[in-house]
């Protein structure tokens, strides 16, 4: 799972101003985006941090697997909600009759309450993506990283009106052992993808299409993004990706839990 690094600095400068944060570099062995060891100590969630008592911890592997079976594809989109794209978005899934899971940061959640609910009402599932999507979690604290995934789980729980997130998703895929434990002890699954459609480089349309047709195969878990920027390539590729995808007997479903 590649780092995506360019084109982000708007997420800095928002966090910046909205939370202050500090970050703490650690000498501290860095984890890989697909990290499969297992150590660290056992995350225990924060009762401050625990927006209902009725959660059911899920397995912490990372899953890529769809819930429709072995011609299933899940659309997974990152980053938002965004009121510029993600209305753009959820109008072509409306179109095509496709839902998809939406892996929000917890800053754009808070600011968006409102299109937070709309992806509810729609029946599309809500994943954590951190608060302020700092693609080098990995290399820090664990304390840290605990903050960053509850905060996040609270604000879109809080945003929804109630409804948590099923899955979270590492920025930039940079999970660790104890971020996957502690996600999934909160039960959020932790969240991969198989096919990164680069939509965030903002490639063209002809280039998002053809990345996906020719990556299909290495898995059903496809990456888009509605904020971080202009997304009109992404609702083009949208708009011709699923009805393709549809003609060619693919069933598109939710990640497995």
């Amino acid at each position: 799972m590649a780092r995506h690094g360019g084109g982000r600095g708007w997420y800095g400068k928002v966090v910046g101003a909205a939370l202050g944060v500090t970050v703490l570099a650690v000498g501290a062995s860095v984890w890989t985006a697909q990290a499969g060891v297992e150590g660290g100590r056992t995350p225990q969630a924060s009762a401050s941090a625990t927006p209902g008592g009725d959660v059911q911890p899920v397995a912490k592997t990372i899953v890529h697997a769809s819930d429709a079976g072995a011609r299933g594809v899940n659309i997974t989109i990152d980053d938002g909600p965004d009121p510029a794209w993600t209305p753009q978005v959820l109008d072509v899934l409306r179109e095509y009759e496709v839902k998809a899971t939406f892996c929000m940061t917890g800053i754009q959640a808070q600011t968006h309450p409102d299109l937070v609910k709309d992806v509810v009402a729609a029946g599309h599932r809500l994943c954590d993506h951190s608060v302020s999507h700092d693609t080098g979690m990995d290399k820090k604290p664990e304390a840290y990283q605990s903050k960053e995934i509850l905060d996040a789980e609270r604000m879109i729980t809080k945003a929804s009106g109630g409804v948590r997130p099923m899955y979270y998703r590492a920025p930039g895929g940079a999970f660790t052992p104890y971020s996957r434990e502690l996600a999934a002890s909160r039960g959020m699954r932790p969240l991969g993808w198989n096919v990164d459609t680069k939509d965030f480089e903002q490639p063209g349309t002809d280039a998002i299409v053809a990345t996906v047709e020719r990556e299909l195969p290495n898995g059903p878990t496809l990456l888009f993004h509605d904020a971080g920027g202009d997304r009109s390539q992404t609702v083009e590729a949208l708009r011709r990706v699923l009805p393709s995808l549809k003609a060619e007997g693919y069933a598109f479903g939710f990640p497995v839990r």
